[in-house]
């Protein structure tokens, strides 16, 4: 069976999402929906989709479409991806899950009730570089789990909608779920939502936060320092510190590319050990065919290392906790 898609948006991520459908043979994109039809056409052409459209309702009602992307900006995820599981189609939608907490109990029950796929968009987590990193923090080298840092640093403010809310939940939700994914994996399913969080930030003109802080402790005493902007600069980090060593991305850990990506251990008693994922294809790809491996078996969420349904509830709680925080301080 080959998954026949439907992608909503024409915008820069909706390229990389097509790119990864037309690399797989799983796959194939039979519309392009946007508001403008000269976009659509340009669009159309650039990458040889069959059919374009105004109209999601109608694109929705098609029996031939099996699975929808929404790259829309985040305030309409909750709304399409509903629209979308009424209708029975599989669904990625980008991250993050919404805006509020509010939309994401709509989109969740939405899927639930009519139980389709649906999986948000943390492309990164479905690449090997992030399986493999998923492998070494269990593998017990670490040790305890006792901090954990990350950064994301990119200046794209001229380019998102303002109505998608700012850093957090454009750039910050990558090391927050990354750090979620941590703290799940080396601490149990509940530590991640038992926390205090104090966070600081700055407001852009438009009212969204543009630069965030913040700083966790969870209640089995580990702890974590992110930090988010869309104002300025091009960098990434993130390191876990366990109490025998850290592991840390050298390459950057939300772009995995084709070709190689780095991790590098770093015992503190022993020899650093450079850990090097090779694969030909890029991020992008592999969400694609982790999408089509749970919809051919008829599964509605997705397995470690990207998110389930309940993992993207409590990433989305987090960064509206981080929100309020900005806000308060």
């Amino acid at each position: 069976m080959t998954l026949n898609w439907a992608i909503f948006g024409t915008g820069f991520i909706s390229n990389k999402v097509i790119d990864g459908i037309t690399r797989s043979d799983g796959s194939q994109v039979q519309v392009i929906l946007g508001r403008k039809p000269e976009v659509l056409t340009k669009f159309q052409a650039a990458h040889g989709i069959p059919k374009t459209s105004t109209d999601y309702e109608a694109v929705l009602a098609d029996p031939s479409i099996d699975a929808v992307y929404i790259g829309l900006p985040n305030h309409v995820h909750h709304t399409l991806t509903t629209a979308a599981a009424k209708a029975g189609k599989a669904v990625l939608s980008e991250k993050s899950l919404t805006t509020t907490m509010q939309d994401a109990d709509t989109l969740l029950a939405s899927v639930r009730e009519h139980q389709t796929f649906f999986v948000e968009g943390f492309m990164y987590l479905a690449h090997p570089l992030l399986r493999r990193f998923y492998e070494v923090i269990q593998d017990g080298r670490l040790g305890d789990l006792r901090s954990v840092s990350g950064v994301y640093a990119a200046d794209i403010w001229k380019f998102v909608n303002p109505l998608g809310m700012g850093t957090l939940y454009n750039l910050g939700c990558y090391p927050a779920s990354l750090l979620h994914l941590t703290v799940q994996t080396m601490c149990g399913q509940e530590a991640f939502v038992k926390r205090v969080l104090h966070g600081v930030g700055n407001l852009n003109s438009d009212n969204t936060i543009c630069d965030a802080a913040c700083s966790v402790r969870f209640d089995n005493g580990v702890l974590a320092t992110l930090q988010s902007t869309d104002s300025y600069g091009t960098s990434n980090a993130f390191s876990v510190l366990g109490s025998k060593g850290e592991l840390r991305f050298v390459s950057n850990p939300w772009q995995p590319i084709a070709g190689r990506s780095h991790l590098q251990w770093r015992p503190y008693d022993g020899d650093v050990e450079d850990i090097y994922v090779e694969n030909d294809f890029d991020a992008f790809y592999h969400q694609i065919k982790m999408v089509e491996r749970h919809v051919m078996a008829k599964e509605q969420e997705a397995a470690r290392p990207s998110p389930s349904h309940q993992d993207s509830y409590e990433i989305m709680q987090f960064l509206t906790d981080w929100e309020s925080a900005c806000r308060q301080g």
